[in-house]
């Protein structure tokens, strides 16, 4: 059978069981006897063999059916978990990883067997119960007692089913018609985990020959996976019997196929039978209730503490969590976005018509506008909606940094402990899908660079294990996110002696540089202050990479740090990246948007309050130096030819950095939809960041302000 349609299901099913095993691991080197967590994890591997059999990806069920030996024997007590173990166990995570991306990309696990893990593996199993390691091919117990038993395993089920008015008219009217009428039970292989797929397979192969009139399970409990690992049915059909359970047995993971011609009054009269025999034993149990009615109620109440759950029954007294969420595809969302995008620019094309519309009688002007403010309303709604779907907690990204830290300290022979706060914070899934790289390495940079050996910390009062933190939280419309450590802190000296050697800076300027400028050398293209090349950190690709890739997600990076105290990154990220609130401004008569997230405040001042400072425009309001930049001299526009005696100024922010923005004219608020330029603009020119179309068909460009920084 082909499964290549179950090929997206398994590659997220399969990264869900790695990142629970990957935490359960974790978990389980700290805590090595905690039996939830052993039975979770053989779980997880039992699982994990069984999609992997389904999908005939081979090595991928070895490796996994090895892990799942080593935990069978940790939870019959045979064996303890070791630091060793999970090593291993890492490395097996690892291995079945490199097969999941080999998958994605060629459908295929690869030819990597792993056999020096899956020697490791058994290795440690071996020493642990003190026996030969189990290897796949020797049957299980389980296996040869059901070798031993023979059919007998195999009831026939289909005599067990009730049937109603209905169907009992069915399967009469189909036998005086001259057909056959076959009670058939299928059982499906127990590691199979797509158990309602095998079974409509086998109702498409047998309806290729009659007609299927009672189904047990119900086909919708079929279809929800309601049932065990047999279903029964009863089919009626000129062919052969032989034929159906031929067909039925072709399709994959169904272990047996038993079944038996029937009539209909054979059928009758063994279901009046079993009325008559569950009757009687009603009966008599409702006799001996009576008789023991006097009797002490001890038993029963203590059977009732622990209620059984009933088969097909939920126990949460309603639907299943996981029920409540649903995978949507994020091409199908960025076309919603797109149709709320042009539903935008229809509302501020109808808002410019009304603006510059003279005419018409006052009540038409009413219910215009009237229509205006509903279709604002409709917009601004279905935007907050479909941002609700495209937010995704950052959990998703920070929830494999542990491990790395764990290797990390291992690695690098330090011991250090990462803490994670905010991780329900939620960020567009644009931004989420890339913000993943450049926080990795400022965690390994906090690992390799910011964290003292044990022996320097001890000298300084600090605990032997150095503490890492990363913590994510809303901040207005951005999200902050701040890696830090409790290390050495930045040596400025040292970086400012390394600009100087590079010939970046001489001495000279050096003496005149500010604590952030020279921390701001360390976001240059290959400048690096690892004493030794590692596959850590040191190879000249680092903190500008970081820098690049936030900023081309429209956030910014900085750092604060004190020399032996330690360090921190702060990232500021915006929220979404697909429509923003702008103030509109113009430049000779040029119009362009600038995000309300930047803009601090704006000032009317006059052009003698204007002074200089080292040769640039500068102007001192409410007690701080503001740098201006005239927006006109750096779009490369025409030049006024009469100097204005007033001037409007933009103050924008990045982080504790202001900078004044000279414009002509404001034109107000209006929420844009951001679109790519692509290949119109060059790359170099940063300071734009896009387009908007505005409500008359012009288009505006979008200032980056960040960049100006």
């Amino acid at each position: 059978m082909d499964v290549s349609q179950y090929l997206e299901i398994f590659i997220d099913e399969t990264n869900g069981h790695l990142q629970n095993l990957s935490d359960c691991i974790m978990s389980l080197e700290k805590e090595p006897e905690n039996m939830d967590t052993i039975n979770e994890i053989f779980r997880a591997a039992h699982s994990l063999k069984g999609m992997a059999g389904t999908m005939g990806f081979k090595r991928m069920q070895r490796l996994t059916h090895d892990m799942e030996n080593v935990f069978q024997e940790v939870r019959s007590g045979n064996m303890n978990v070791t630091s060793g173990l999970v090593d291993v166990l890492f490395q097996c995570l690892d291995a079945i990883d490199a097969y999941l991306e080999n998958v994605k990309e060629s459908s295929d696990e690869g030819t990597e067997d792993n056999e020096a893990i899956i020697q490791e593996l058994n290795e440690i199993l071996a020493a642990g119960t003190g026996n030969a390691p189990e290897t796949e091919e020797k049957p299980a117990p389980k296996e040869e007692k059901e070798k031993e038993t023979g059919e007998n395993r195999f009831q026939k089920k289909y005599l067990d089913i009730d049937f109603s008015e209905k169907e009992k008219e069915e399967l009469r009217v189909s036998e005086e018609k001259g057909m056959k009428l076959y009670g058939i039970t299928v059982y499906i292989q127990e590691e199979c985990l797509l158990k309602a797929a095998r079974a409509f397979l086998v109702f498409k192969a047998v309806e290729d020959y009659g007609n299927i009139i009672v189904y047990s399970p119900s086909s919708q409990d079929i279809e929800d996976e309601k049932f065990g690992f047999d279903f029964s049915f009863y089919i009626s059909s000129e062919a052969e019997l032989e034929r159906m359970k031929e067909v039925a047995k072709a399709v994959s993971e169904i272990e047996e196929v038993i079944g038996e011609r029937v009539s209909y009054k054979e059928l009758t009269a063994a279901a009046a039978k079993k009325e008559e025999e569950e009757a009687a034993a009603a009966k008599e149990a409702e006799k001996a209730q009576k008789e023991n009615s006097g009797a002490s109620q001890t038993p029963a109440v203590s059977a009732q503490t622990k209620p059984q759950p009933q088969p097909g029954k939920k126990q949460n007294g309603g639907k299943p969590v996981t029920n409540r969420t649903v995978r949507v595809d994020i091409e199908k969302l960025d076309a919603l976005m797109n149709q709320v995008s042009e539903l935008i620019i229809a509302k501020n094309s109808l808002v410019s018509i009304g603006s510059t519309s003279d005419g018409g009688s006052s009540s038409n002007s009413q219910a215009f506008h009237e229509q205006i403010e509903y279709l604002e309303r409709i917009t601004t709604g279905l935007h907050e909606s479909v941002m609700k779907v495209r937010m995704v907690p950052i959990e998703s990204v920070v929830q494999k940094f542990p491990r790395m830290i764990r290797d990390l300290s291992k690695k690098l022979d330090k011991k250090m402990e990462l803490y994670m706060t905010g991780e329900d914070t939620e960020l567009d899934r644009t931004v989420v899908d890339q913000i993943g790289d450049p926080l990795q390495h400022l965690l390994r940079n906090s690992a390799d660079h910011g964290l003292e050996n044990a022996e320097l910390r001890r000298k300084r009062g600090k605990p032997e294990a150095g503490s890492i933190h990363l913590n994510a939280f809303q901040e207005g419309n951005n999200v902050i996110i701040e890696v830090s450590d409790d290390g050495n802190g930045i040596d400025t000296e040292s970086v400012k002696t390394k600009a100087i050697e590079r010939g970046l800076i001489t001495p000279e300027q050096g003496a005149a540089l500010s604590q952030k400028e020279i921390i701001d050398f360390l976001f240059m293209p290959s400048f690096s202050m690892a004493k030794q090349i590692s596959d850590v950190s040191g190879r000249g690709v680092g903190l500008d990479v970081v820098k690049s890739n936030i900023e081309a997600l429209g956030g910014d990076v900085e750092v604060k740090s004190v020399l032996g105290e330690g360090s921190k990154f702060i990232v500021r990220l915006p929220l979404t990246l697909a429509i923003i609130q702008a103030l509109m401004v113009e430049v000779r008569n040029e119009k362009y948007a600038i995000s309300l997230g930047s803009i601090e405040t704006i000032e009317e001042i006059m052009a003698n309050e204007i002074k200089f400072v080292q040769a640039k425009e500068v102007i001192h309001i409410r007690g701080m130096v503001i740098p201006l930049i005239r927006l006109d001299q750096l779009l490369d526009c025409e030049p006024e030819q009469e100097e204005k005696e007033s001037l409007t100024v933009i103050i924008v922010r990045k982080g504790d950095k202001f900078a004044g923005l000279i414009v002509d004219e404001l034109n107000g608020q209006q929420e844009i939809v951001i679109k790519s330029l692509g290949k119109y603009i060059n790359s170099s020119t940063k300071i734009i960041s896009g387009a908007t179309v505005l409500g008359d068909g012009e288009v505006a460009l979008i200032l980056d302000v960040n960049t100006l920084f």
